[in-house]
């Protein structure tokens, strides 16, 4: 009997470097959206609204473009400006 592992590497082997990248970024996905879950059904309890971590991807923190709420933007703008590095792609 095959594994879904053993499938799963099977498939691998002749599958296009694009695929892969976007099969590896939905795996971690996956896993990061359990790691939450378990997190959220622990003890520790998240506020509506509150932020959550789901990983290390740019396209997360677009579903907070254009909510900032205080007097402060320019400030901590400024701060990131002042304090970043260099990113690597």
């Amino acid at each position: 009997m095959t594994t879904i592992k053993q499938l799963l590497i099977a498939a691998i082997e002749n599958t296009p470097e694009p695929i892969l990248q976007q099969t590896l970024d939905y795996l971690e996905y996956l896993k990061t959206k359990i790691n939450v879950s378990a997190i959220k059904s622990t003890s520790i309890p998240v506020k509506d609204g509150e932020p959550i971590l789901r990983g290390s991807k740019a396209k997360d923190l677009l579903q907070f473009a254009g909510t900032w709420q205080g007097d402060d933007f320019e400030k901590c703008l400024q701060l990131v400006y002042d304090t970043r590095s260099e990113s690597e792609f």
